[in-house]
């Protein structure tokens, strides 16, 4: 078993803000990053937990990104929040801007908002779990570099484009899922590298199209959609809903504005939230009701909800009041602040 190191709750913001900061985050963007990554931790999601404080200080060090901009949110009378990111790092953007989501949802029943010119590296989730913790449902979707080969194709032309959606419950945990269209995250394909580990069959080709479980082969070539032409349509759609919809940019475009630098691709984001109140004509109770009945056959059956082995090691990691995160890793997070 890999040797892991202990991190105390109480020290995860701090151990994150003190490399952000020193990397050239202002201290708003480091919070909400901070914040993002500390959640993501104690979920034990590992692929975007502490691990991606190495892809934010190579964002930085890659000269593209501002670390101390702050985010405009646009005047608007209709149901589309628009929030330019103005070239930072997307979390500061969406806190900004969630409160006027939430209220004008409330308002009219079905909003959006549109991320504009922003880096992104995040999991989905933490946004959409705002939305459910406020009654809503909220659907999140970005694009990301051209990493993934669509279905049938040999060259990354889509990205990992993820899809999250969360659902709110009384007095439960939210019906939530964020899964990307590709078989694997890169973040996950990026730890298999760092383990040594072969990946699982079908997630990935080498440069020549050749299918690959070698991690630095597949992130060489490229990745593949899950459930083939079906997660290939889905990917399609995301770039075209967090792309050309909302005036950004879609994969291929983000990894020429790369420039080969590394680091967070740049594009842009959207989030659509609906309120179950408009929707329901009134009989929320009645319909949460249905809705739970849905989720007690699937359990009644021995299946698992998405989400519920996340929600079982906050539970888990809160009441012990630490995490475990490898010792490799922890050693390189250190060697940042040096």
């Amino acid at each position: 078993m890999d040797e892991t190191i202990r991190v105390g709750l109480e020290d995860l913001n701090g151990l994150s803000t003190r490399i952000l900061t020193k990397s050239g985050f202002s201290d708003a963007h480091a919070g909400t990053i901070s914040e993002m990554l500390s959640t993501c931790q104690i979920d034990d999601c590992h692929s975007h937990g502490l691990f991606r404080l190495l892809m934010c200080c190579q964002t930085m060090k890659a000269g593209k990104i501002d670390g101390r901009v702050l985010p405009v949110v646009a005047p608007s009378d209709s149901a589309i929040v628009r929030v330019d990111a103005r070239g930072g790092m997307s979390l500061l953007a969406v806190a900004a801007a969630m409160p006027q989501l939430i209220e004008k949802t409330r308002k009219h029943g079905i909003a959006a908002m549109a991320v504009n010119r922003c880096f992104h590296f995040s999991a989905l989730w933490p946004e959409v779990e705002q939305l459910s913790a406020a009654g809503l449902a909220g659907m999140a979707m970005v694009p990301s570099h051209s990493w993934v080969a669509p279905a049938g194709g040999k060259r990354g032309t889509l990205g990992t484009n993820p899809l999250a959606f969360s659902w709110p419950r009384q007095n439960q945990t939210p019906f939530t899922f964020d899964f990307a269209t590709s078989g694997s995250a890169r973040g996950e394909i990026e730890l298999y590298l760092r383990a040594g580990k072969p990946l699982p069959e079908g997630v990935a080709v080498d440069a020549k199209g050749n299918p690959t479980t070698d991690p630095q082969a597949a992130l060489d070539g490229a990745m593949l959609t899950f459930g083939g032409y079906k997660g290939s349509a889905l990917s399609i759609m995301i770039e075209l809903m967090a792309g050309p919809l909302i005036d950004d940019l879609t994969s291929l475009e983000s990894m020429e504005f790369a420039e080969g630098a590394g680091g967070a691709p740049y594009h842009g984001e959207i989030i659509l939230a609906f309120d179950p109140e408009h929707f329901s004509g009134g009989r929320v109770a009645d319909n949460d009701t249905r809705a739970e009945r849905l989720f007690a056959d699937i359990l009644d059956q021995g299946a698992r909800l998405p989400s519920q082995r996340r929600f079982e090691a906050r539970a888990r990691n809160i009441s012990r009041g630490y995490v475990e995160i490898p010792a490799g890793l922890y050693a390189d997070l250190l060697g940042l602040l040096n």
